[in-house]
């Protein structure tokens, strides 16, 4: 087969003979092909428009610095490595796969065994190991390099495909080299080929005078990393046939060819931040919609001077109360690092959905408000598995549809049963812009997303370098710190030393944090270099200041620098109160405080004890009267209820008189704790650790309402909490099973311990601000807390929470990245042991938090006929839509039905029961919906209610309602 018509121009010009024989793709289909030269090629002129137009300027100046030429020397490095990549084609043990294209190279000369004469042996020549070893062996033989040089470089080459070699591979191929040269006679011109195929590389993209200089270059892991990861993007856009079509069909120049796709690709270029002139107020005022008369809060204030003035971007911690804009000051600071960094993007990480949907559109509106230069495209993405069915963000997707499919070039087509658990097929699957494609999204400029997204980066999961390079070209905004266990934790440290060797500017969220923890975070940024050996009284420091607020900056190589800010006038009082747990004696308490009328939160820490609370109250109050919010709802309910306590609980501003002007109770889990900006009169809590006892708190009395509070209930103008879910009969206080079961005895026993002076004798009132820091501090310290008497049980308990917590930190260690390796080292092995595609699968997603494997279902209706619908209540037309079984079922349905995802509650999550649970699902799998034209339910498991909204699962009787969620009994 030879390529007629083609422009003897670029790389194809300086080839000639049985090494244009040499093929690279080939489409079954069509019997279209591409040759390796033409590849090599494409790839390498994609590589160079990638750093030209599209790597932040922070990614492209990390990869110069390591280079004696500096940027010059890094673009052809990019380039280079990206025109090999797929020198292992070249070899026997791939050519062989399609007959025909087989036939002509052994035509031309090039001998080689069948794939079934191969055999087995063939899997041991993977063509990226193989291009690793033609690499080095080139480099060293050819070019004079030593073996300890040649790695560092090769293994680009060889974890093109998403997973570095590890080095028994390497072995085994060199116990093979029929592999990669057919021995006999063609043995000689299996190696002309291939390095003719070298030398033209280097010639062509002007390395050849560069190897020399490169040859005692020590490239830093975290540059292999983003050398990896560039390679492998432009290999993905390279192996695109919608933008670089086959032969013999392309007949065009590689010139008109590359421009032709490029201008098809369309990739948004990296933002480039302009540092926001003028003071702090003049700032926020541009790029936020302030109520009238708003001052900037002096913690806003003091982080955008720090931000300014600190040596070069690194590490900011923002300890704020609640409601003091930490949202808005990271923005931004944001804005700041990444113009004085050369970031192009940010990625703000929220612990949950429900959290990432609500700042979706914040980041929306601030990047409205951003200078943009004219015609400029910013790709924004909004970053967790149901992304897709968030309406604005799929508005988003609407308007910047292409028809570019997206491509992976190492996926394999096939359907998915639920129980096959190493893939899955979201709903985000689906192609539309490529920055949208699988494994590729992370690489939008813009992202709000769960925190999963940034600690996966510290998982060893296949193509793990995109994912570093999707983080190394932004600012990463962490918010809510407080709220991530041991187990995140182990990953967050690991990820944070990875961040500070990339030199990745990062802004860190929370109300407040131990001090320990601070510390902990500060040395994890700045260890990646062995900055902490230089600066250890810097670092004691941190972990001493007991201001609040309290801003800490790590810039590498520099002494933090710790600083207090003043807090708002914005002050209040909460008084503390015990209460037994009981739910009669809690309805009597609530009906003589509800008496004039009034808004109620109880925050129970179980949806079981959220469900038993919201029956005893509706009993007493009346159903109107009650709402029950909790994580055990489809997520369209969630988020309709998310939306109605905003509209009737929000700030004054926002609710337009829908707050009820009757006594009213809203029973509630944790999801009241994060990201919902409501305001009640009243709170009732169960215990729980005293920095979430503290943001809980801060859903009560959150906005003036009128002077002093002179529009609220006359009996409900001081801010009250009661604290429940305790026995307090006994010498010690006991708290209740469930909550024991989330949270653990100890941090239960510490949060009593520092809030017994509010809640007993003088009970003197919580100030907040000014006592967050020191409960929060007290709580986490080492030193004991509480009487003596509760001394012996504290001990037992802190026994238990020490013995957690290392067989946490243990687990996570199982499959955490390893830290930075020295500067030369290459990447061998650098994922070895990982989890596979560790966000493709539901085992992945739980990696990187230490809960169990969690079952989701989309919930549907079987009519009384046995056919299948959307959920009856849904709105805007969605509901009572028919799903049918023996086709896909219509756009809407389908989109409908998969926005009633559901996960099942920790009764489902025990091994045994999950294996059933599975079992029984499957009965329901319907073939038609697994096909690429039924992308929102293919490989969803379908639970199926029957009309009262009940069925059974794994021997648990369940009952649905869109007023209460989820309830789960034995059956």
């Amino acid at each position: 087969m030879t390529v007629e018509g083609e422009l003897r121009a670029g790389l194809g010009g300086r080839l000639g003979g049985p090494v244009r024989s040499v093929w690279a793709k080939h489409d079954r289909d069509t019997e279209g092909w591409l040759p390796l030269w033409r590849h090599m090629d494409d790839s390498a002129a994609v590589a160079g428009l990638l750093w030209d137009e599209w790597l932040p300027a922070s990614v492209r100046a990390l990869t110069a610095e390591a280079l004696p030429g500096g940027a010059e020397d890094g673009r052809s490095l990019v380039v280079w490595l990206a025109a090999v990549h797929d020198i292992g084609k070249a070899t026997p043990a791939f050519a062989c796969q399609v007959d025909q294209l087989a036939d002509e190279m052994r035509r031309q000369g090039l001998a080689m065994k069948t794939r079934g004469q191969f055999g087995a042996d063939r899997k041991m020549a993977p063509h990226g190991l193989a291009g690793q070893v033609l690499l080095a062996e080139w480099l060293e033989e050819r070019q004079g390099w030593p073996a300890r040089q040649s790695g560092q470089f090769a293994v680009v080459v060889g974890g093109h495909h998403g997973v570095p070699p590890e080095h028994g591979q390497l072995n085994d191929l060199y116990d093979r080299p029929y592999l990669l040269r057919s021995p006999g006679a063609s043995g000689k011109l299996w190696r002309r080929v291939q390095e003719e195929l070298l030398e033209a590389c280097a010639a062509e993209y002007g390395v050849r005078e560069r190897l020399h200089a490169w040859r005692t270059v020590k490239l830093a892991q975290p540059v292999q990393v983003l050398l990896t990861a560039v390679v492998i993007v432009a290999d993905w856009i390279a192996s695109n046939p919608d933008l670089f079509p086959y032969f013999p069909q392309e007949t065009r120049s590689g010139e008109e060819r590359v421009a032709a796709a490029w201008r098809g690709l369309r990739l948004p270029a990296p933002w480039r931040a302009e540092e926001p002139a003028g003071g702090a107020q003049e700032v926020f005022a541009s790029r936020f919609a302030l109520p009238p008369g708003a001052e900037v809060r002096p913690v806003q204030e003091a982080a955008v001077r720090l931000a300014r003035e600190i040596p070069a971007p690194g590490l900011m911690i923002v300890e704020a109360p609640m409601g003091e804009g930490k949202t808005e000051a990271a923005l931004v600071v944001a804005e700041i690092f990444a113009a004085r960094s050369g970031a192009g993007g940010v990625f703000f990480a929220l612990p949950t959905m429900a959290t990432g949907n609500a700042m979706f559109p914040r980041l929306l509106e601030w990047l409205d408000r951003l200078a943009a230069r004219e015609g400029e495209r910013r790709s924004v993405l909004l970053a967790h598995s149901k992304a897709a069915l968030n309406d604005e963000y799929a508005e988003l997707m609407r308007s910047g549809r292409q028809e570019i499919a997206a491509v992976d070039v190492d996926g394999e087509a096939g359907r998915w049963r639920p129980s096959d658990g190493t893939r899955s097929a979201p709903a985000e699957l689906v192609a539309h812009a490529w920055l949208r494609g699988h494994k590729k999204a992370m690489l939008a400029s813009f992202v709000a997303g769960t925190v999963d997204q940034v600690l996966f980066a510290g998982l060893k999961s296949r193509h793990l370098a995109l994912r570093h390079l999707a983080v190394a070209g932004k600012v990463v905004v962490i918010d809510e710190a407080h709220a991530y266990d041991t187990y995140m934790s182990v990953y967050l440290d690991r990820v944070l030393s990875w961040l500070g060797a990339y030199r990745v500017p990062v802004v860190v969220l929370s109300a407040t944090l131990p001090s320990a923890r601070r510390r902990q975070l500060a040395e994890a940024y700045a260890a990646a270099g062995g900055e902490t050996d230089g600066a250890p009284d810097g670092f004691e420091e941190v972990a001493q200041a007991v201001s609040y607020p309290l801003l800490t900056a790590v810039t590498p190589g520099q002494v933090p620098v710790v600083e207090g800010a003043a807090a708002s006038s914005r002050g209040s009082e909460v008084r503390l109160e015990r209460i037994d747990d009981d739910q009669m004696v809690l309805a009597e308490r609530l009906a003589a405080e509800l008496e004039g009328g009034g808004c109620v939160l109880v925050v129970r820490n179980t949806v079981r004890r959220v469900l038993e609370t919201a029956r005893v109250l509706r009993a007493r109050f009346g159903d109107r009267a009650v709402t029950v919010a909790h994580s055990c709802f489809v997520d369209v309910d969630r988020a309709a209820k998310d939306a109605d306590l905003l509209a009737r609980f929000g700030p004054p501003e926002k609710a337009e008189g829908r707050r009820p002007a009757g006594p009213h109770i809203v029973v509630a889990s944790q999801v009241a704790e994060q990201s919902l900006d409501v305001d009640f009169d009243l709170l009732v809590t169960d215990l729980c650790p005293v920095d979430l006892m503290l943001q809980r708190m801060g859903r009560l009395h959150r906005h003036r309402r009128g002077t002093g509070q002179a529009e609220r209930p006359a009996r409900l103008r001081e801010a009250r909490c009661l604290v429940t879910g305790v026995d307090w009969s006994g010498q010690v206080p006991v708290p209740v099973r469930g909550s024991v079961a989330v949270y653990g005895a100890y941090a239960l026993l510490r949060s009593a311990a520092v809030l017994l002076p509010h809640l007993e004798g003088a009970r003197r009132p919580v100030r907040l601000p000014g006592d967050i820091s020191p409960l929060v501090q007290g709580a986490y310290a080492d030193c004991p807390v509480g009487p003596a008497v509760w001394s012996e049980a504290m001990a037992a308990a802190g026994e238990r929470h020490a013995k957690h917590r290392v067989e946490q930190a243990g687990r996570a260690e199982v499959f955490r990245l390893d830290a930075v390796g020295r500067p030369g080292r290459p990447l061998m092995g650098w994922i070895a042991a990982g989890v596979g595609d560790a966000d493709d699968t539901r085992a992945g997603r739980a990696q990187v938090r230490d809960s169990k494997e969690s079952l989701e279902v989309v919930v549907v209706q079987r009519r009384a006929d046995g056919s299948l619908a959307t959920l009856p209540w849904l709105a805007k037309g969605q509901g009572g839509l028919e799903l049918p079984t023996d086709r896909p079922p219509r756009a809407a349905a389908a989109r409908a039905a998969a926005s009633c995802d559901l996960r099942l509650p920790i009764q489902f999550s025990h091994a045994a029961v999950t294996d059933r649970a599975i079992a029984e699902l499957e009965e329901l799998y319907i073939p038609a919906w697994q096909g690429k034209d039924s992308h929102w339910l293919a490989g969803q498991l379908i639970l199926a209610l029957d009309a009262d909204c009940q069925t059974s699962l794994a021997g648990f009787a369940l009952r649905y309602s869109p007023s209460d969620g989820l309830e789960v009994s034995s059956d």
